[in-house]
């Protein structure tokens, strides 16, 4: 008969083996503590959600509306004639000074994003450890069970050698 299966050795290294617990440690599925932000991040924020709004974009085209119609009309006289320098002018000004509010709180989502797809890297991996190690205590329960399946049939051939020779002696007989 075969020799049994060799029992593999751990697939892990140590290092990986340390990581795993650092990651269980901190269970990053669950550490989505929410990071304190400042005045000033808190304002971004607002001044973004309200300029990227649906309701921003609607009631400053019905303003804009409302000020050409009435500036071509004459209806209170032109303050603001046909190039509607001024309505330019105001314009150009809700831009320069909305930009950097809208880019401070672009670059603090962004950070909010670099952590959470850092949490979902650490919380991959640490699946993907947990499973190869499931996987090799199950190499190792499969092995450890072909090497007794192979004992007991090694021990079941002994004995039908055994039970042949006595039969044998006995026919003889």
């Amino acid at each position: 008969m075969d020799s049994p299966p060799a029992i593999k050795a751990p697939q892990l290294t140590t290092s990986d083996l340390e990581r795993l617990s650092y990651l269980r440690s901190i269970k990053p599925a669950r550490s989505t503590t929410p990071r304190s932000s400042s005045r000033g991040d808190r304002i971004a924020d607002v001044v973004t959600e309200v300029v990227g709004s649906w309701r921003f974009i609607i009631i400053q085209s019905c303003l804009l509306t409302v000020w050409i119609v009435l500036n071509v009309l004459a209806v209170l006289g032109q303050w603001d004639p046909y190039p509607f320098i001024l309505l330019n002018l105001a314009l150009s000004f809700q831009a320069a000074y909305a930009t950097p509010f809208i880019l401070m709180s672009q670059n603090r989502q962004s950070e909010i994003d670099r952590e959470r797809a850092q949490q979902d890297l650490d919380c991959d991996v640490k699946a993907e450890m947990e499973i190869e190690l499931l996987h090799e205590k199950l190499d190792l329960l499969r092995d450890r069970e072909i090497a007794e399946l192979h004992r007991l049939i090694q021990a079941q051939s002994e004995t039908i050698a055994q039970i042949e020779r006595l039969l044998s002696r006995q026919l003889d007989n």
